[in-house]
């Protein structure tokens, strides 16, 4: 069950990004480390705990770096294994996306990674703020699903197609699988706010209240759809 979960997650490409449960930003705003992350799968907590006398193996996988982050400025690289930050375990990828959102703009965070074939090292890392772009990516992912920019090209020497914004995925068990969201759902309206872009969606998640939930009006083939999107860490 917790390696189908990891598969899923990475598969939404799960930004470190911001709080666990709601997403209202630490004082001073969400900090940021720049880098993607996944559970790890049930193997993996086998060899590590073997390799490393770590019971049980724990950990949030690092499965890229983004460039001019804080976390390519300290030296992390893909295949870090984030096992604590400031002496506090990370579990999983929900345990250091708290850490990092409790931390906030600004405040250095220190990092125990495993890496291979160097064994367990600490990286300190200096938060930065969040990109908008990210932060709204990092909304939906809290809701249970993505919406990131149309991939479709034009002609050689034309201009690029517009297309409308729509759901590239779901997390299973997600609250937006509750609700009924499936990938390939079009985005007619977020909030209330009508949608035309994937600009216009992170604005309207950006705007949206912590404790609010989430209404959308979305459109699957001929058929137009309302759902309501319970608010993360409601019960």
């Amino acid at each position: 069950m917790r390696a189908a979960r990891a598969r899923a997650g990475l598969a939404l490409g799960v930004l470190l990004v911001t709080a666990w449960t709601g997403f209202a930003p630490a004082a001073g705003g969400w900090g940021w480390l720049g880098v993607r992350i996944r559970d790890l799968s049930e193997q993996e907590m086998e060899e590590i705990s073997r390799a490393h006398g770590i019971r049980e193996g724990f950990g949030a996988m690092i499965v890229e770096v983004i460039p001019d982050t804080p976390a390519e400025g300290a030296g992390l690289q893909r295949g870090d294994l984030v096992v604590a930050v400031a002496d506090r375990p990370v579990v999983d990828t929900r345990a250091l996306q708290r850490f990092v959102a409790s931390a906030g703009v600004g405040e250095t965070v220190r990092l125990t990674v495993l890496r291979r074939e160097e064994g367990r090292r600490l990286v300190p890392v200096r938060l930065a703020p969040m990109p908008e772009a990210v932060a709204a990516e990092r909304i939906a992912a809290e809701f249970g699903f993505l919406v990131r920019e149309p991939e479709a090209q034009g002609e050689p020497g034309g201009a690029r197609p517009s297309a409308p914004p729509s759901v590239t995925g779901v997390l299973p068990g997600s609250r937006a699988s509750a609700a009924g969201m499936r990938a390939g759902d079009v985005l007619v309206e977020v909030n209330g706010h009508p949608v035309l872009t994937v600009q216009a969606v992170r604005e309207a998640l950006l705007a949206l209240s912590p404790e609010a939930p989430l209404p959308l009006v979305l459109r699957r083939g001929g058929e137009r759809l309302s759902v309501i999107v319970g608010r993360p860490g409601a019960p």
